[in-house]
């Protein structure tokens, strides 16, 4: 296996070329004094690598935790290590230009105040988010917040459609499953959190959205806005199903968005998503070496440090195209072959030319579990073996196989004599089996969360870390509260009026409304459009009102009172024809999401 050299700090100098200020304190409070964001609990990375952390995590912490304002080329500037992502700010003839606002208004405010504090106090001009994940767009009430005057917002085409559906749609599960993946409840320590490879953690201010006014929907679409030109490149289906890169052509400087970051990107990121295609996502970074390359002496993207000199921006794209090529084309060769997802990810070695390099390494993707969400993509959860078509669920398999083991004392035994022995995914394996099937038994979890942390410890990869470290924590300690807020407002206000139906459609408990059939009109009179809305087997559906037979409850209203009524403000101000105990009805079928959900016991 072919390693990068630590000597080689080609990454350190470019992750310190161009910086102008850092924030000081690094700490982003929200209007009622709470800590949202601080990014000075990782000074302890300024020290060596204890055991405890793997030292090439240890490396890329130590990249990752560097803060401040730094400047990209004449006229672009970054603001790096205050939230998961960086907001780049590029100058125009009257203002600023903001790329990807960070998750939170409190964070983006604060980058935005820092640039101006030694840019001057430009206005923001325009808001560009280079693709659909959180992270990108979440703090643009920040940087333009209610009231400013109205400002381009550009997005890749499909943008709103991806961004409800993975943070409002299914928002709850992956929210929880990010406080494992980004280790929200950690400690920042040398035991604890050091950050996630692809930044340090996420921000817990508000999460607000700005729906797009310009809509990016063809490779080559040029757009000018306060006087910048800029040139896209759409790249659906890479890191995020509606991303792109761009190219500003008078500054000679690439926007990369999340498609090529200084380490292996995930397939299938560990807290949920629509499985990306590495196949595509390979060909779009070809692409944009074909089309920029030529054009940019600096390429930047919204997460790491920027690639200056195109011989060097050239490497790198090649680099990155060639690793999931690699996985992509390895993986369906050997699925070919009848291999399965957790076999292939055993066998499957990246070549030597990419296993040395550091922007190859898995610190936030893996190729362990990239090759399994290749092969789920082809071929999904089930691999063909029939034993596995009918499994027993979780607990019930725990229970039987602690039953032939001859009970939970036994199992936590020989649990703890495998984890002695240094097989520690086995360990795991039987140790979770006791959990899950006695999840009182302080032993087993004692023993299951001891073993986490030496895996955690020596874990390479930042988000693999952070599951295990969060993982063991909860056996010790019981869950932890999510704090990220992914259904406020702010968010609503965004969305379309079919994005809330269907955000209602699923939270319908369709058992209980099987038998109630009931139809409804929403019409929308400053939307100028009408919805009606039918219950029937369970299911809630709409289509474009008017239909020829009434609703049982027509309701004329805006915008923001619809919103009031799905928050219990009551009908106010609303035009009521028909039932009203309709609507009551409807609301009675609604199910809450649990945002603080079981994940490593029952």
């Amino acid at each position: 296996m072919t390693a990068p050299s630590f000597a080689d700090t080609t990454d350190f100098a470019n992750a310190d070329r161009g910086f102008v200020a850092a924030l000081k304190p690094a700490v982003v409070h929200d209007a009622k004094g709470r800590t949202v964001w601080d990014n000075d609990a990782y000074e302890f990375l300024e020290g060596d690598c204890p055991s405890t952390v793997n030292p090439s995590l240890w490396r890329q912490g130590q990249l990752c935790a560097r803060q401040g304002l730094y400047q990209v080329t004449e006229g672009i500037y970054q603001v790096r290590g205050l939230d998961l992502s960086n907001m780049t700010l590029v100058e125009g003839d009257t203002g600023v230009i903001v790329i990807d606002p960070l998750i939170s208004a409190e964070t983006a405010a604060a980058a935005l105040a820092l640039y101006r504090e030694h840019r001057g106090e430009r206005p923001v001009t325009g808001l560009v988010y280079t693709h659909s994940h959180g992270d990108h767009f979440g703090g643009a009430r920040g940087v333009v917040p209610h009231g400013h005057a109205p400002v381009p917002v550009i997005a890749p085409e499909g943008f709103m459609e991806h961004a409800v559906s993975e943070n409002v749609y299914a928002g709850t599960a992956m929210t929880r499953r990010a406080a494992y993946m980004y280790g929200a409840t950690l400690p920042k320590s040398a035991a604890g959190q050091l950050g996630c490879g692809l930044g340090m953690t996420t921000s817990l201010g508000t999460i607000t959205l700005i729906a797009p006014t310009v809509d990016i929907t063809r490779t080559g679409q040029e757009e000018t806005v306060d006087g910048v030109r800029i040139v896209f490149q759409l790249t659906p289906g890479t890191e995020a199903p509606a991303e792109m890169n761009f190219l500003f052509p008078d500054r000679r400087a690439l926007c990369l968005a999340e498609n090529a970051t200084h380490n292996m990107h995930n397939i299938l990121t560990l807290r949920g998503a629509v499985v990306r295609d590495s196949r595509i996502w390979s060909h779009y970074l070809d692409e944009a070496a074909t089309l920029f390359a030529d054009q940019a002496d600096v390429a930047f993207a919204s997460h790491h440090w920027p690639t200056w000199g195109r011989d060097e921006i050239v490497a790198f794209l090649t680099e990155q195209r060639d690793l999931y090529a690699y996985m992509h084309d390895q993986t369906l060769r050997l699925l070919n072959r009848g291999f399965t997802g957790p076999e292939i990810a055993e066998q499957l070695v990246l070549p030597p030319g990419l296993e040395g390099s550091w922007n190859a390494r898995g610190y936030y993707g893996s190729l362990s579990h990239n090759v399994k969400a290749i092969y789920q993509r082809y071929l999904g959860w089930f691999d063909g073996n029939p034993a596995h078509l009918w499994e027993h669920p979780p607990v019930e398999t725990a229970k039987r196989y602690v039953d032939c083991l001859g009970g939970v004392d036994a199992t936590v035994v020989r649990g703890n004599e495998y984890a002695a022995s240094g097989d520690l995914r086995f360990a795991a394996t039987l140790l979770n089996h006791a959990v899950f099937a006695a999840p009182d038994h302080k032993g087993a979890k004692n023993a299951l969360a001891a073993v986490y942390d030496t895996l955690g410890y020596g874990s390479e990869n930042g988000t693999w870390r952070n599951f295990y470290l969060t993982g063991a924590q909860e056996l010790r300690n019981g869950i932890s509260k999510t704090e990220l807020d992914t259904t406020n407002p702010e968010m609503a206000m965004a969305l379309s009026v079919d994005q809330l139906i269907d955000s209602l459609a699923i939270r319908v408990d369709g058992p209980r409304a099987w038998d109630t059939t009931l139809t409804m009109d929403w019409n929308l009179s400053d939307e100028k459009q009408s919805r009606r809305i039918t219950l029937s087997n369970g299911a809630l559906t709409y289509r474009a009102a008017p239909a020829a037979e009434p609703a049982d409850l027509s309701l004329t209203l805006t915008k923001p009172q619809l919103l009031a009524l799905l928050a219990g403000q009551g009908l106010d101000g609303v035009t009521v024809e028909g039932d009203a105990s309709v609507l009551a009805k409807l609301v009675g079928f609604l199910d809450s999401p649990e945002p603080n959900f079981a994940i490593v016991t029952p």
